[in-house]
């Protein structure tokens, strides 16, 4: 019984891998069938996936020479900027040289011109109101002195005491 047991489940164990090997079969023709609908949809899809794909490629391309036109582009505004800023400040320094010469040259003439005036008013001071102080004393004397003939010598009592208040 033994024999007739073990070649029992041997029969089992083969019937067993003979289903397991149908299954695994039926398996692959499922997966054979499901390729191949694949590899049609794919079929059909590849046309629209190249044209894409060519489009794609000259867009790129357009794109690329757009970009290198821009970057030259822009290449030659920087250039021009950077030549016409250095320019204005060329410009610039030159006027603020030049700006400093006419400070100074105006700060000389303004130093000129005050040292003249004070030099006039010097002259004048000494030249004209030197000599006019001393005419108005003189004048004033005699003034005093016609005043003191014409009263007959005498001060009047009022005049004397109003100058001794002046020095009290």
């Amino acid at each position: 019984m033994d024999q007739q047991y073990l070649l029992v489940i041997l029969t089992i164990f083969v019937a067993a891998a003979a289903v397991a090997m149908v299954f695994q079969a039926a398996m692959l023709f499922g997966i054979y069938k499901s390729s191949r609908s694949m590899d049609e949809k794919a079929r059909r899809v590849l046309p629209k996936v190249e044209a894409l794909l060519d489009v794609s490629r000259a867009t790129i391309e357009e794109s690329r020479r757009q970009i290198g036109d821009i970057a030259a582009k822009t290449t030659g505004i920087l250039d021009t900027t950077r030549r016409q800023l250095d320019r204005v400040d060329d410009v610039m320094q030159d006027a603020t040289v030049r700006a400093h010469a006419q400070l100074e040259r105006a700060e000389i003439a303004l130093d000129h011109a005050i040292s003249r005036a004070q030099e006039t008013v010097t002259f004048v001071q000494s030249g004209v109101m030197k000599p006019l102080r001393e005419i108005q004393g003189v004048a004033l004397g005699l003034k005093t002195a016609i005043q003191y003939i014409v009263r007959g010598g005498r001060t009047d009592p009022t005049e004397a005491t109003a100058d001794e208040e002046m020095f009290i």
